[in-house]
């Protein structure tokens, strides 16, 4: 191998890291590579150098690995979506079941034999979202195919995705393979309904223009909503548009819009109006019933999340009798799931209207033992808090992907329940935090749950047991 103008040649992958990155080496540092499947002999082009690692992009493929496979989607390798689309799915299973093992030995020092079972594979894996959203914008990002028109006659405005590291460019998005029907029907409407009409897409350097973002949710239940942002108010093309999606898709049951002319695309501390249909969509789980607003959390993998919560079921082992607390139980999804197992069922979490939902969907589920508080954890969780809630038999906890905040994690072991299920979607997190847990708990079972095929991403479930 020879690396000269931060070209690095004949470089042989050997494995894939927790981040999704594949790995090899290069004068005994570790390079982490882009593009690149394990086996694969390729020439690299260095973008970042440290003392201990390399960073470095694909460039050329000398010799494809025997798992390399085609991409079903033009936009792979462009898009930031679906990067292991080049992976079969069965690698894809058997890298992510590398990554939880690999964290759980290296961060929290467990020998997973007996311990973690194999990954539970995604139902579906395409078409697998129920929420989407794209974005507007006048800086379309130029493809190849692009580039063989003359500069005069090319169309700069586009609706789809970010391009990773660009954060004004959009990638146009013919078919998107990650939501089904009427998602890439009613993006490709809205597209050519603004093109035919001269509607501006919005310029994010400018802050200007008038189309902004639009937002897809489904359910399996077949019911739609879709949420028009406009960076400011014409009523006149607000309703034209509004109006031509309600009638070309008769489908959509939920057809919402908001005016958002701050400088960031957030809209959950914004007036969202419904112009047609219900302010809501509601997805089934099992026998349960979910009210999904505009701003609601829920799981993007609705089939798989039903899985998932089956898997917290089993480990949380409920009687009847217990007094469980859910952490960061967003619009309360396990609380109620597991209530009709528990004698009471305690939510916490952080913003506001997500605990407005949650006893919404108890309320629509006719469950009377769950009970939701809003805060931060690391303040809320005081011996006050227990006194008033009665002391947990099992503590479920579904932190973000940064994991549990040290103060909680130390609460847990003050608290000491029985029993933690620990749901996470960063093994590396989890594992740390196991780590400090492991001070008074054992980890008996670990479940991978596959929610995101063809990405790095995996959930992993974790039963702990009071030593």
């Amino acid at each position: 191998m020879k690396k000269h103008f931060g070209i690095i040649e004949q470089l042989e992958i050997i494995d894939i890291a927790d981040e999704g990155r594949s790995v090899a080496r290069y004068n005994d540092l570790v390079v982490f590579v882009t593009g690149a499947v394990p086996g694969d002999i390729v020439d690299a082009r260095v973008t970042r150098s440290k003392r201990n690692f390399i960073e470095a992009k694909v460039v050329k493929i000398i010799k494809p690995s025997a798992d390399r496979i085609l991409p079903f989607c033009k936009h792979f390798g462009t898009c930031g979506g679906c990067k292991w689309q080049y992976l079969s799915y069965a690698k894809q299973l058997e890298y992510k079941q590398k990554q939880v093992s690999d964290c759980l030995q290296r961060i929290a020092k467990i020998n997973t034999d007996g311990i973690l079972l194999p990954v539970k594979p995604s139902l579906n894996t395409t078409f697998y979202r129920n929420k989407l959203e794209y974005t507007f914008s006048c800086y379309r990002w130029l493809t190849d195919d692009d580039m063989q028109y003359p500069e005069e006659g090319r169309n700069m405005n586009a609706l789809g995705f970010h391009i990773p590291g660009k954060f004004d460019k959009v990638l146009d998005i013919e078919t998107c393979y990650l939501q089904e029907e009427p998602s890439n029907a009613i993006r490709l409407s809205v597209r050519e309904f603004a093109f035919k009409n001269k509607l501006s897409f919005f310029d994010l350097r400018k802050q200007t223009g008038f189309l902004r973002n639009i937002i897809i949710r489904t359910t399996l239940t077949g019911e739609v909503m879709v949420i028009v942002s406009f960076f400011h108010d014409d009523e006149e093309w607000r309703n034209a548009l509004l109006e031509h999606i309600a009638v070309t898709f008769p489908q959509v049951t939920s057809l919402m819009y908001v005016i958002n002319n701050k400088c960031n695309d957030v809209i959950t501390d914004l007036e969202i109006q419904c112009y047609k249909g219900n302010p809501y969509i509601i997805e089934t789980m099992g026998a349960l019933k979910f009210k999904i607003g505009p701003v609601s959390f829920f799981q993007t993998n609705s089939l798989q999340a039903y899985e998932l919560y089956k898997v917290v079921v089993d480990f949380a082992g409920l009687k009847g009798d217990e007094i469980v607390y859910d952490f960061y139980t967003g619009t309360g999804t396990i609380a109620n799931f597991i209530a009709s197992s528990a004698k009471k069922v305690v939510g916490v979490e952080y913003v506001r209207s997500a605990v407005d939902d949650a006893f919404e969907n108890s309320k629509l589920n006719g469950i009377t033992n769950t009970i939701f508080h809003a805060g931060d954890l690391a303040k809320v969780l005081n011996d006050s808090f227990v006194n008033e809630n009665g002391s947990p038999d099992v503590i479920i906890t579904d932190p973000p992907r940064t994991g549990m905040h040290k103060d909680v994690v130390m609460q847990l072991l003050s608290i000491n329940p029985e029993k933690i299920v620990y749901v996470s979607c960063n093994p590396s997190t989890q594992a740390r935090d196991i780590e400090i847990l492991s001070e008074k708990y054992s980890l008996v079972k670990a479940q991978p749950v596959d929610m995101f095929p063809q990405t790095q991403h995996i959930e992993n479930v974790a039963l702990l047991v009071r030593k």
